[in-house]
């Protein structure tokens, strides 16, 4: 009996985190309850396949309009992602209408980095609890490796913290989006199949199709920025320089700051988060607010917060 009661909570384990893939919030309860450390192997397999299907290229090759797709989208999404899932979600440092709000929000999602109340919750337990012992994604307390990715495939990280996303919940619209996470990365990736089999037929000396496209404008390109993107949660905290006296490891690293966009200055980041730059001097190149300083002048940002001067001079180490 007791072997058999364990079969049928395994199959309902399984059941329920492919169900996951698609609602993230499925038998939500359930999965507070366990909150298990052990990795959930049933509902990462899309994160698997994510990186197992880069593979793909050996059979597609490549071409010149599928890399720079798979670099134009890299490079949209990663704003998406430091500009829109951290400086304003999870840090409030400027001010968007709800249409801007939302339409960030999905590009955001389509990094396939979860939704963007899931996101700013973890990241603001971070910041709460930056290299402490609560702290689920510091190499100083877990490692590298569990810093890096692991903690993104236990069931205890899997739901979102809705205590520290308490403001954005009166917005449907994004807890819908937070809810479904993977559907617009879904829809990416079949409109990428749809634009490469369109070029093929059409402009064929282009030299992509389909399965390229996909491969190299969703599967490439996502992964590569999922793990850009993580670098800031692990390298961040161990190689670098240190400015400001932060009670965490958080260090400024250039070479970081170009690939994500300017959010490797983590050490400044951390002694003053709430403010939309993190590059704080002008050779700390900050890509993501060189972006938003665009979209405020065409009106699409508002009310960035600045960095006060006594800000930038205060607790230095050297």
């Amino acid at each position: 009996m007791p072997g058999g009661m364990n079969d049928i909570l395994t199959r309902s384990h399984v059941v329920a985190s492919i169900v996951r893939w698609f609602d993230s919030e499925a038998a939500l309860e359930a999965l507070r309850e366990k909150e298990s450390t052990g990795t959930d192997w049933p509902r990462i397999v899309p994160f698997i396949a994510l990186h197992a299907g880069c593979l793909g290229v050996i059979w597609v090759g490549w071409s010149p309009v599928a890399v720079g797709v798979a670099l134009f989208l890299y490079v949209v999404r990663m704003f998406a992602i430091t500009g829109f899932y951290h400086r304003y979600f999870s840090h409030r440092s400027f001010k968007v209408n709800r249409f801007w709000q939302f339409l960030f929000a999905v590009l955001g999602n389509a990094s396939a980095q979860r939704g963007p109340l899931w996101w700013a919750g973890h990241h603001r337990h971070h910041h709460r609890y930056a290299d402490q012992e609560e702290d689920i994604h510091s190499p100083s307390q877990k490692g590298f490796l569990y810093s890096h990715m692991l903690w993104l495939t236990t069931q205890k990280n899997f739901p979102t913290r809705t205590e520290y996303v308490r403001d954005w919940a009166p917005f449907p619209e994004l807890r819908w989006l937070n809810r479904f996470d993977s559907l617009v990365p879904i829809l990416l990736a079949l409109s990428l199949y749809v634009l490469g089999d369109l070029l093929a037929v059409h402009v064929p000396h282009l030299g992509t199709t389909g399965p390229q496209m996909l491969i190299w404008g969703f599967f490439i390109s996502t992964t590569v920025l999922f793990h850009g993107t993580c670098t800031i949660n692990s390298l961040d905290h161990m190689f670098g320089t240190r400015r400001y006296n932060t009670p965490d490891t958080s260090r400024n690293n250039a070479l970081l700051a170009l690939i994500t966009l300017g959010e490797g200055w983590h050490n400044n980041h951390h002694h003053y988060a709430v403010c939309a730059r993190q590059g704080f001097f002008w050779w700390e190149i900050d890509i993501t607010y060189y972006l938003l300083r665009l979209l405020s002048r065409l009106g699409i940002v508002q009310s960035m917060r600045p960095l006060p001067e006594s800000a930038r001079a205060a607790n230095r180490i050297s």
